[in-house]
């Protein structure tokens, strides 16, 4: 009997997908579990696999990977979705692809499978980095294929006796692992709506948080996070700590329309505490450390990589070239960071840098003022050279129709 490997997350969905692969397919169903750091109990999880059917029922600890391989990338490269999204579950699922490919290799399996549906992002995202992996495997989304409501789940769950998880029944779809938590559906299909407070569960509400405001500070070398308050850490905890720090005051909450990649607009609500911090405090050492130029050609790479995580192109020749050049951006992102946290906003109150391109001595006007103030007149004159020669002999000419840029002549009185 041919195998394929289930991406297992131990829902309603992918509990049903068991069954149904063997069924529809006549397939060995081998559960593959992995954590990112999802908050789930991964035993029980385990054990409900079996229970249904799968002949294997495997759980893999990735958080290390997920945070060394591809979270400190993503902060490196500054990549926000739109300006808004830190791409948690984006980040996460080519890590899974890839986990689910070296399984089925593995085990000799045929297929791979994942619980996406016909309208997501996700179903790209698996689709494509398993193409790029290992062409040779079918890709089974039984949710795509099946096309049952959740109600007809439910009732193909009791009649094939499936369990599944007894949990209070909630209109909200949610994806969550260590770089942040999503929220769809539910009350917040209508963008005019305030998204409930029942929705969150990683942050108070601002108004709720601490009167006082909290100070922490971060030390990054070549752009990666490795202290807290002077404490080293590893990835894993790190993030961990500082989602529950800044959680309490309220930090992290996004509401977000973003652009899908099938073609829709969807309403998303995000909770990423330390990716949020993270992302700002990262961003306010590379003030110091990035010259103009590398910053401003950096801003339009960190787009360009956003656009490649989300649509599902982590594997691309082009995020590989792209990836080259923030490695060489960070080389000297490496200093302290130090961040102010109240009620919802988190703000950066002071940096700084063994490799700074700031200069007192430059930046002062006291009277350790070196900078030579007489240069800048040949300066200034170079600088304009091109305009006024032009605004001379073209646009600003006596008589000449009035520009766009101009208000109206004014009017005097005596």
């Amino acid at each position: 009997m041919s195998k394929v490997v289930l991406a297992y997350s131990g829902g309603l969905d992918t509990s049903v997908a068991i069954r149904w692969l063997q069924e529809k397919y006549g397939l060995e169903v081998i559960a593959l579990t992995i954590d990112l750091g999802n908050e789930r109990k991964l035993d029980e999880i385990r054990d409900r696999a079996l229970q249904i059917g799968a002949t294997k029922a495997l759980v893999y600890d990735a958080r290390q990977e997920f945070v060394d391989y591809f979270v400190w990338p993503s902060l490196q490269a500054g990549t926000m979705y739109e300006g808004e999204y830190p791409l948690a579950t984006a980040l996460g699922r080519p890590l899974i692809a890839w986990l689910l490919v070296n399984i089925a290799r593995e085990e000799g399996a045929t297929a791979i499978a994942h619980g996406s549906t016909g309208k997501g992002n996700d179903q790209v995202r698996f689709d494509v980095s398993t193409h790029a992996l290992a062409p040779e495997l079918q890709i089974i989304a039984p949710v795509r294929e099946w096309k049952m409501t959740r109600d007809e789940e439910i009732a193909y769950a009791h009649a094939n006796n499936i369990p599944i998880p007894v949990t209070i029944d909630s209109p909200y779809s949610t994806d969550v692992n260590l770089w942040g938590r999503s929220i769809e559906a539910g009350k917040l299909e209508d963008p005019w709506t305030e998204p409930p407070e029942e929705c969150y569960e990683w942050t108070v509400s601002p108004d709720r948080a601490p009167a006082d405001p909290a100070y922490l500070e971060l030390e990054f070398e070549q752009g990666i996070p490795r202290a807290l308050n002077g404490i080293e850490l590893d990835g894993v905890e790190l993030i961990s700590q500082l989602n529950e720090l800044a959680g309490a005051h309220g930090v992290g909450r996004i509401d977000h329309v973003e652009n899908r990649l099938v073609g829709i607009k969807s309403r998303e609500l995000y909770e990423a505490p330390a990716g949020v911090l993270l992302h700002k405090a990262h961003a306010a050492l590379e003030t110091l450390t990035l010259s103009k130029d590398q910053a401003r050609f950096k801003q339009f790479v960190a787009q360009q990589i956003s656009e490649q995580v989300y649509n599902g192109l982590w594997f691309s020749v082009l995020h590989e070239d792209l990836r080259a050049f923030v490695l060489s951006t960070q080389r000297c992102v490496t200093g302290t960071v130090r961040m102010r946290l109240h009620r919802g906003t988190c703000a950066v109150v002071g940096r700084k840098s063994p490799q700074s391109l700031y200069s007192h001595e430059l930046a002062t006007y006291d009277k350790a003022d070196q900078f030579d103030h007489h240069a800048a007149l040949g300066f200034i004159k170079l600088h304009g050279l091109p305009l006024v020669t032009q605004a001379r002999v073209q646009a600003l000419t006596a008589g000449a129709q009035r520009s766009a840029l101009m208000p109206p002549r004014m009017k005097t009185t005596e």
